[in-house]
């Protein structure tokens, strides 16, 4: 069950006035739909298409928020949906050809019965995709980017009273605005953004391109938002942004994600905080303390290190050393001994000799990570390394890849075997996506387990025996 929340935490005249001008677009399309019902005793439907990272599951939160708002009813998989929103990722090409095909797919039943086709998020900040999109891909009647989602529901209106495609993206950041509606695809966990954008450049990373600049929310809204949260039954929430060590630098203050995490720390209800991601080179020590020291901030921790060799990471402008981030990682382990480790690591950047790649599989071999997120380097149109010559060929990258997968895949699979036969707490999120016959939740170390239990409800914290473990998972039993 989703729900719908407000979350009120206004704190300058000119959001207020944001605020009142998007209410007024909201009424205008709400009173279009409304008529449509009273014609044909029907309610319009939505669906979401979500691809990317947490911050665009985040962003889908609000855009279902404004649709139910505006009164449109949310619907999923293959039912009709007269709007079908698209938030789109440009991280990798992969990401991206899938949502062409994807839009394309959808072009007949455009044409047939109507729907409209919206097309958000981070591919629609670059130029040459709206242009493709405005040539190729008719279907799609509304687009918007990272930066002025809270346009929708304009847009909409605009669209649904003259029938002309509307294309509105917005080439600069703005200011935050706090009050937007949020449609939470879960009530016992949430997402909080705490930091928009990304200042860092790394050479391969669109990201900073079509999120913009670094600008954190007031701690304020932020902590106002969590005590709702809490208020609302929820337990479990994961504070995010690009990079969330550098949250209030913008603002001036030093230290003040560690404080942030202090204040949280407070809130009654909350019995689980997560946070990512985190950039090695602003991960302080006050923050490691702030993990040390605060009960609620779960033992997981995601740290990309991307590469294993200097000259890789300076050529990804990384602003780090392998040798800084294995001294993190012993700080981390002394602070946090139980600390769950995942990390992302790029294989096959421009340039990447065998002698880089052996220092990449030495990091994974000394850091022992619970588990990470591979790829193979992507060259974003638009950023500096899409420039550097490919000298290693394919076919050697993909071995390397897959040296470095049967490598992960022995390292967690030895690091999850520790804990057969030993309990465990989950927090229940559902059945199981593999086996619906059992439930599923994960750890305070972010461990996905499925376990079978009787008079479990979803959102309640158990108690598992662990009897089988694999790589990326745990099996067991349990009950409260």
């Amino acid at each position: 069950m989703f729900r719908l929340e407000r979350i009120l935490v206004l704190s300058t005249k000119s959001n207020l006035n944001d605020n009142l001008i998007i209410s007024e677009w909201t009424e205008h399309v709400r009173n279009l739909n409304t008529e449509y019902t009273l014609e044909t005793g029907k309610i319009k439907k939505f669906k979401l298409d979500v691809f990317g990272c947490q911050m665009n599951e985040r962003d889908a939160e609000t855009i279902a928020g404004m649709l139910t708002d505006m009164g449109y009813e949310e619907v999923y998989g293959d039912d009709f949906a007269d709007i079908i929103v698209f938030v789109t990722c440009c991280v990798r090409e992969n990401a991206e050809e899938k949502i062409y095909g994807h839009i394309g797919a959808l072009s007949k039943v455009c044409e047939e019965k109507g729907s409209i086709i919206v097309a958000s998020g981070c591919m629609m900040q670059q130029p040459h995709v709206v242009e493709k999109i405005k040539q190729s891909y008719k279907n799609v009647k509304i687009v918007f980017g990272t930066h002025n989602v809270h346009m929708f529901p304009e847009l909409l209106y605009r669209y649904l009273t003259k029938g002309k495609r509307v294309f509105e993206v917005w080439e600069k950041e703005q200011r935050i605005i706090e009050e937007l509606p949020i449609k939470r695809a879960e009530k016992h966990k949430a997402w909080v953004n705490i930091i928009l954008g990304c200042n860092n450049f790394c050479t391969y990373c669109i990201v900073p391109h079509v999120r913009g600049r670094e600008r954190s929310r007031k701690m304020e809204d932020i902590l106002s938002e969590v005590r709702a949260l809490a208020e609302d039954g929820c337990k479990e929430i994961t504070l995010l942004g690009q990079n969330v060590n550098s949250y209030g630098n913008d603002l001036g203050e030093k230290d003040l994600f560690a404080k942030l995490l202090y204040a949280i720390e407070e809130i009654d209800g909350i019995h689980r905080v997560r946070f990512m991601t985190s950039h090695p080179k602003d991960l302080s020590d006050s923050l490691i303390d702030a993990m040390k020291n605060c009960s609620k901030v779960c033992n997981h921790l995601h740290l990309p290190f991307q590469a294993g060799s200097n000259r890789i990471l300076k050529l990804m402008n990384r602003k780090y050393t392998r040798e800084h981030y294995l001294e993190l990682i012993g700080k981390i382990k002394a602070a946090v001994p139980d600390i769950a480790l995942s990390t992302d690591i790029i294989v096959g950047f421009p340039g990447e000799t065998e002698e880089d790649f052996e220092q990449t599989l030495d990091i994974v071999e000394k850091v022992g990570f619970d588990s990470a997120f591979m790829f193979i380097y992507s060259p974003r149109k638009g950023t500096p390394a899409a420039k550097l010559e490919q000298t290693t060929p394919s076919e050697v990258i993909s071995q390397r890849f897959k040296r470095l997968a049967d490598l992960q895949t022995e390292i967690a699979t030895k690091l999850a075997k520790r804990f057969e036969g030993k309990t465990v707490e989950v927090l229940v999120d559902g059945p199981s996506k593999q086996n619906p016959e059992m439930l599923s939740g994960r750890t305070r170390d972010n461990r996905l387990v499925n376990f079978k239990a009787e008079g479990v409800e979803k959102g309640e914290f158990v108690i598992v025996e662990i009897v089988r473990a694999g790589a990326f998972w745990l099996e067991g039993r349990g009950g409260k």
